[in-house]
Parts: C-alpha cells; sequence; structure tokens
C-alpha cells in the first residue's frame, strides 16, 4: 500500500512508547497518515494528538483526539502505578471510554495491543485483559494482539533493555536459578508489520503474537551476548535468594523494569498456543521470525554493546555521586574552625568560614538527596556541575596550591566533572 492508495488516518495511543514508536513508523511505510497520542502534546505540531487515558473517561472527552480519525491502535501501557496513573485508569477505564467513542463516531476498526500472560500474575495483566474482554463486546471490529518478549535490533527499551544488560555481563551468561523458563522472542518489527495488515484484514478477535518455537531465557541470553560478539558463555546461576532480594527491592523503590509481576511472569512462561504460527500466517500472511534469523540480518555495532555494558553502570555511577555529595555535606555540616583553617587565605574570620561551610554542606545533602530522588535528574545534575565549577574556579584563584594537594585536592574535578556530564546524558531513558 503506498501514499497514493492510501490516505487513512491512524490514532497511535502511545506514539512516543518503544511500541507506539515503531508501529506508527510501519503505518507510515503502509501509506497511512499517523497521528501520536500522547500525555503532553508539544504545541504547533500537526501530527500529534492529546490523549491522557487516565484523566480522559468519557466518550465526550475523545471527541476532539478522534476527529478525522480512521483507525485507532492502543499501544499505551504503564508498568507501574503512579498517582493517577493506575492500571484500572491507564489499561481500562480510559481505553472503554476511547473505543465507546470510537462506535460514536463510526470508526471501524480498533487495534489493541494486550499482554501475553495469566491475569493471576498481577494487575498489569488483569486490568489489560479486562479491557480485552470488555473491547470484544463493543459493536466494533476489534484485533487484540498479545505479544511474548517484544524486543528490537536498533535501540531497547525497559524489559528488553535489562535483558540485554543481564547478556552483556563479565564473565559470563548470568541467569536466575536454572534460566530455564521458555519465552517467544518477537522482533517489533514484525509486531508492526500485523498491527499494519490487521487494519485492512478481516480478522477479529483475540491473537497471541511470538517467534515460531520457545527458547528458554538462559539460550535467549547466550544468543544476545553472541550477537553482542562479547566472549564467554559460561552460565553462571544466580541464586534464586539474591534475585527475590532484588524484585522485592525494585518493588519498594518502584523503579526498573523489574517488578513482582514480571517475576512471576517469567517463571511461569510466556509462550502463545502452539497452533499460533500457522494461524497468524493464515490470517495475517505473515509468522514472525526466530530470533537468530534476525540477528543474522542486522549485525550489531559497538553502540550496542556500549548500551547494553552502560545499562548496569549507570545507576552505580548516580549512586557513586549521591554517596560523595553526601560525605562532602556531611563535613561542611559538622566542619570545625580547626578544619576550615584553610580559608582564611580568602580574608574570613573563622566564625564567617565554618558557616560558610555549613551552608556549602547543605547546599550539598540537598543535591544528593535530588539526584537520588530521580526527579528531574539532570536538573539536578546540571546544579552540581555548576557548583564543582563554581568551586574549581574559586579555589583556583584563592588558593592554587589546592590543585598539587595531597590526595588529588581540586584535580579531582577533571574527573567529577565528566562523570557527571556523561551522567546526564545517561539519564535519558527514551
Amino acid at each position: 500500500m503506498s501514499p497514493e492508495t492510501c490516505r487513512e488516518t491512524v490514532l497511535v495511543i502511545g506514539g512516543h512508547g518503544f511500541l507506539g514508536k515503531a508501529i506508527g513508523a510501519e503505518l507510515q511505510r503502509h501509506g497511512y497518515r499517523v497521528l501520536s497520542g500522547v500525555r503532553s502534546r508539544v504545541p504547533g505540531t500537526n501530527d500529534e494528538r492529546q490523549c491522557d487515558l487516565a484523566s480522559m473517561t468519557t466518550s465526550e472527552h475523545w471527541r476532539d483526539a478522534l476527529e478525522g480519525v480512521d483507525a485507532v491502535v492502543n499501544a499505551a501501557g504503564i508498568l507501574r502505578e503512579s498517582s493517577v496513573q493506575t492500571f484500572d485508569a491507564v489499561h481500562a477505564r480510559g481505553p472503554l471510554a476511547l473505543a465507546r467513542a470510537c462506535v460514536d463516531r463510526g470508526i471501524r476498526c480498533f487495534l489493541q495491543i494486550s499482554v501475553l500472560g495469566d491475569p493471576r500474575d498481577g494487575e498489569f495483566v488483569a486490568s489489560k485483559h479486562r479491557f480485552d474482554a470488555a473491547l470484544l463486546q463493543l459493536p466494533l471490529r476489534v484485533v487484540v494482539l498479545r505479544p511474548s518478549v517484544v524486543y528490537s535490533m536498533a535501540g531497547s527499551y525497559g524489559g528488553t533493555s535489562l535483558l540485554r544488560a543481564l547478556a552483556a555481563l563479565p564473565f559470563g551468561v548470568w541467569v536466575p536459578g536454572t534460566g530455564e523458563w521458555q519465552m517467544q522472542p518477537l522482533d517489533v518489527r514484525d509486531l508492526a508489520e500485523i498491527v499494519a495488515r490487521a487494519i485492512t484484514a478481516d480478522a477479529a478477535g483475540i491473537f497471541e503474537i511470538g517467534g515460531p518455537t520457545p527458547v528458554s531465557l538462559r539460550e535467549y541470553l547466550r544468543q544476545w551476548r553472541h550477537w553482542l560478539h562479547i566472549p564467554g558463555e559460561r552460565v553462571i546461576r544466580v541464586p534464586m535468594g539474591l534475585v527475590l532480594l532484588q524484585v522485592w527491592i525494585a518493588e519498594c523503590f518502584g523503579r526498573g523494569p523489574m517488578s513482582a509481576t514480571i517475576w512471576r511472569m517469567l517463571r511461569r512462561g510466556n509462550v502463545t498456543a502452539p497452533e499460533t504460527p500457522p494461524q497468524l500466517e493464515k490470517t495475517f500472511g505473515l509468522a514472525p521470525r526466530g530470533l537468530a534469523e534476525v540477528q543474522s540480518t542486522h549485525p550489531s555495532q559497538v553502540q550496542d554493546r556500549w548500551h547494553a555494558r552502560l545499562y548496569f553502570l549507570a545507576p552505580l555511577l548516580c549512586a557513586a555521586l549521591a554517596i560523595l555529595w553526601i560525605v562532602s555535606g556531611l563535613a561542611g555540616l559538622f566542619a570545625s574552625a580547626a578544619t576550615v583553617e584553610s580559608l582564611r587565605v580568602m580574608w574570613l574570620p573563622p566564625p564567617f568560614a565554618v558557616a560558610l561551610a555549613r551552608v556549602a554542606g547543605g547546599v550539598d545533602l540537598a543535591f544528593a538527596v535530588w539526584l537520588a530522588s530521580g526527579w528531574r535528574r539532570r536538573w539536578a545534575l546540571t546544579g552540581m556541575a555548576t557548583c564543582v565549577l563554581c568551586y574549581t574556579i574559586v579555589f583556583s584563584l584563592w588558593m592554587p596550591a589546592s590543585w598539587l594537594a595531597p590526595l588529588g585536592g581540586l584535580a579531582k574535578n577533571l574527573v567529577i566533572l565528566p562523570a557527571i556530564a556523561v551522567l546526564w546524558v545517561l539519564s535519558d531513558r527514551r
């Protein structure tokens, strides 16, 4: 289908997400006009529509977003709840209001990207499946796709990044327990192609999607390590107790792609029914490819190894900088006249020198807490870099000998400033 023969408009909810971007690009290749449904629309853009599933809970809320739309693809979802972004709101109530609005406006097709799993694994899966069931009751042509683990050869996000990072760890293939749990990994381009074909097909109902055959987690990681050209395929089994501790910590902090639900899904196995591959080929004319076949047509580059290896180093660098700022802050807060004796070079009386040290200590502690919180991390890093740069300039002018102080002195800032800059870059998680 070319742009000359088809200019239908498709609204992709979650259009800036991992799946949404790939689906939007494939739809454009098929000749569709694509509108991205996003929570925060950039003013002046013509290819975005304001779509906040958590707040748009009635058909009337979706009237403007659906203007001129012929089909809808819902690729939005959350792994964890936060504030008003709850599973019920984002996975069920908001999408159901959208679907009902589609019925009211006579939109011919609604395509839902759901999840392959058991509702008993957690509300992440259960909320998706509740909406799937309600969606199929509406007078609307509905296609529900339930993919297994989705990966991309051109970058990754969330759980796919975590698995690729595990494959790149030193010394061998690190797997939880025996690593025998089964999955059917799926290239995001194959998923996007099926979405594009499903819009024009006569098909309706629920379709599970996965690679041609199940593979174990251990084999999946081994294939990624081989593709990344990282030597060493010795299997290193991580005790289940340590894995459960990591899952518990992730749940407590509410961060990262690993959660109790994902852990239960992994252990249960994430595989499709045996008849799925021939059914997909019969219905959509396409059977997803296996990981080895996909990798053979897309050789890895050094940037792929960087991404995989930096995945765990980025949080370590963040923790190291936060600890350094905590130590510096505490040293300043508890400074005495004796410890700031050197500030007399700046013609400051001891009481003022101590007060200055304690103010600086308080600022350092505030930045440490800000950095650890994760809120607007780049702002925190910018402030930290500015302070370090100011300290370096001031002390270089008034105390040039501090560059030659034992244990580094000001010379340490030559490492700290680039480290902050690297973390600033790595803070871009999308």
